[in-house]
């Protein structure tokens, strides 16, 4: 019986140190496990707040941008009313100048018809032809308007005959 109790133990003990060695490999593993499982945990936690990180920034950029596009509106805005207040302005300039202008023209020829009537009385006056005046008319004396060579506006007539 001892033989078989020592061969009992033997492989008792083998048992023992095999199992020992089992548990020694699991308790490596468990470790291992471990180590992994932490340092995948940390690897999120890392990779989250590089994310939260990013986001931020972003957000961050994103007021910016939203600040600086309400500036340039606001500017292009106010360059737009400016703008059209100019404009209106111009268009206020260029329809006087374009009155000034024609008030210029007919003013000019007022004086040339004024100098051709002169200049045509005097030389009637200068024939000593009896009647001189009555043959240039007496309705050009009194009414030079009806002139077929002149041709005056409304306004311009308004402001010589007042």
């Amino acid at each position: 019986m001892m033989a078989s109790s020592s061969g009992a133990s033997s492989g008792s003990a083998a048992m023992l140190r095999n199992s020992s060695s089992e548990e020694d490999l699991q308790q490596v593993m468990d470790t291992r496990k471990r180590k992994r499982m932490l340092s995948n945990r940390e690897s999120a936690r890392r990779s989250r707040m590089k994310k939260q990180k990013h986001l931020d920034d972003l957000m961050g950029q994103l007021g910016q941008l939203s600040k600086e596009n309400n500036e340039i509106l606001t500017r292009m805005n106010a360059t737009s009313q400016l703008y059209m207040k100019i404009e209106a302005e111009n268009s206020i300039l260029r329809a006087q100048m374009d009155e000034l202008s024609h008030r210029l023209s007919s003013l000019t020829e007022i004086i040339e018809h004024v100098n051709f009537s002169s200049s045509t009385f005097e030389r009637r006056e200068d024939s000593a032809v009896p009647g001189a005046i009555g043959q240039l008319g007496d309705d050009f004396f009194m009414n030079p308007w009806n002139n077929a060579n002149f041709h005056l506006n409304q306004p311009i007539m308004d402001m010589i005959m007042y």
